[in-house]
C-alpha cells in the first residue's frame, strides 16, 4: 500500500470519490456487519424465543410419538411428516426475514447505500492464482489475519468467561421438565449469545475507523492528477484566454458593425469614446451601441469619420456612458438631460446640412447637466 500510494499526498477530490462509488468501491466494515447481524439475532431469539421453544417442543412431542404400525409400515412415514414443521414455519419465516434486513441494512452503516453494475461484472482477473497469493500473503491479507485471530481470542476468553457464569445453570437443565427445560436452554444460549456478540463491538470499533482511513487512502491523488483533473473539468487555461480572446474579438467586431448606425460619438477625446443612437420607434431613450478605450476609443472615431457620424468631445459625459452603461443598453435616467442637449445639436446640424434650418450651436461640455454620483 505504502509503495502504491507514493507521491499521493492530495486528498481525493469529490469527482475522484464520485467515481469511484461509481465503481462499488466504498468503505465497508464486516465486523460491523457480523457484529450487527450476531446482535439482532440474538435479541430475536431473546424477544421470541419462547414461541420457537414452544413449536420444537409440539414437533419433537409429534415426531417422537408414534403408534407400533407406524414403525412396521414405510408409507406411513410421509403421513407422520405432513404438517410435522407447522408448529415453527412461522417463526423460522419471521427469523429470516428480520436477518435479511438487518443483514442490508448492517452492510450500509458505513459506507452508505450504493450499487454499482461495475462491481456486479465478473473479474477474471481475480482468478490468477499469483494474484491470490499476492492477496493472502500482501499487507492487507496480513490486517486480515490479525483481525481474524483477534476475534478468536475475543470470542474465546469471552466464552470462557460466560461458561463459568452460566455453568450451574446448565448442569441444572437435566432436572427440569419439559419444555421448560428447552425454554431455560434456550435462554441461556441466547444471553451467551448475546454477550458473545457484544464482545465483538471491541474489533467493530478497531475495524470502522481502519476501513474508512484505509478507503480514503487508496483513494488518495498525487499534485499533478489533482492539476489534470482540474484542468479537464474546467478546461485548459491557455484554451480558455484562446476562446476569451476569440470571443472578445467576435463580440468587438460585431459592436463596431453597429458604429456606423450611430447618430454620435461622444469622446473624451482620446481615452473614450461611445456611440449613441435614439431611435423613438424602438426604445423610449438613447441606446449604447459602441464603446471602449485607447485603441477601441481610436477605432470607434476612425470608423465615425469614415461613415460621416457626429464625433462630440465631451469628457465628463462619455466616461459617465462608458462606466453606467452596457453595450445594447439605454443609458441611465440621470442622464438624459445631458444626452438630450447633444442629440438636439446632432438632429439640428442634420437639418442645417440639408439647408432647412440654422447652423446649430454645439453645446459647451462643461454646462451639461451631469449628477455627481454618475461622474467618473
Amino acid at each position: 500500500m505504502a509503495a502504491e500510494n507514493e507521491g499521493k499526498t492530495e486528498d481525493p477530490t469529490e469527482k475522484k470519490k464520485s467515481k469511484s462509488r461509481e465503481k462499488g468501491q466504498v468503505a465497508r466494515s464486516k465486523e460491523l456487519a457480523t457484529f450487527l447481524q450476531l446482535l439482532g439475532a440474538a435479541i430475536f431469539f431473546l424477544l421470541w424465543g419462547d414461541f420457537i421453544a414452544e413449536g420444537m417442543y409440539k414437533v419433537m412431542k409429534k415426531g417422537l410419538t408414534f403408534e407400533q404400525e407406524d414403525a412396521f409400515d414405510p408409507s406411513r412415514m410421509f403421513i407422520r411428516l405432513e404438517g410435522l414443521l407447522e408448529p415453527i414455519i412461522v417463526p423460522l419465516l419471521a427469523f429470516a426475514v428480520v436477518m435479511l434486513l438487518i443483514g442490508v441494512l448492517s452492510s450500509i452503516v458505513v459506507g452508505g447505500y450504493n450499487f454499482s453494475m461495475q462491481a456486479a461484472a465478473p473479474k477474471f482477473n481475480k482468478l490468477n492464482p499469483l494474484s491470490g497469493l499476492k492477496r493472502m500473503f500482501g499487507p492487507q491479507g496480513l490486517v486480515e489475519l490479525v483481525k481474524s485471530l483477534a476475534k478468536f481470542a475475543v470470542i474465546v476468553i469471552a466464552a470462557y468467561v460466560l461458561l463459568g457464569i452460566y455453568f450451574d445453570q446448565l448442569m441444572h437443565i437435566n432436572i427440569e421438565q419439559i419444555p421448560n427445560n428447552i425454554k431455560t436452554a434456550l435462554e441461556i444460549i441466547v444471553w451467551i449469545f448475546i454477550w458473545l456478540a457484544f464482545s465483538l463491538i471491541i474489533v467493530a470499533i478497531i475495524d470502522v475507523p481502519y476501513q474508512l482511513h484505509k478507503h480514503t487512502d487508496s483513494l488518495k491523488m498525487t499534485k499533478q492528477e489533482v492539476k489534470d483533473e482540474h484542468k479537464n473539468a474546467e478546461g485548459d487555461p491557455v484554451i480558455k484566454g484562446k476562446i476569451r480572446q476569440k470571443m472578445f474579438q467576435a463580440s468587438q467586431r460585431r459592436m463596431m458593425s453597429e458604429v456606423p448606425k450611430a447618430d454620435v460619438v461622444v469622446t473624451n477625446p482620446t481615452h473614450y469614446a461611445v456611440a449613441l443612437k435614439y431611435d423613438t420607434t424602438k426604445s423610449a431613450a438613447p441606446i449604447l451601441l459602441a464603446k471602449g478605450g485607447d485603441e477601441v476609443a481610436r477605432h470607434i472615431r476612425d470608423i465615425a469619420e469614415a461613415h460621416d457620424i457626429p464625433i462630440l468631445c465631451s469628457p465628463m459625459l462619455a466616461r459617465s456612458i462608458y462606466h453606467t452603461t452596457e453595450i445594447d443598453s439605454e443609458i441611465p435616467e440621470k442622464l438624459f438631460s445631458a444626452v438630450a442637449q447633444i442629440l438636439a445639436y446632432v438632429f439640428q446640424l442634420k437639418e442645417y446640412q440639408k439647408g432647412k434650418a440654422k447652423r446649430p450651436k454645439e453645446p459647451k461640455a462643461t454646462s451639461l447637466p451631469i449628477p455627481p454620483e454618475v461622474r467618473y
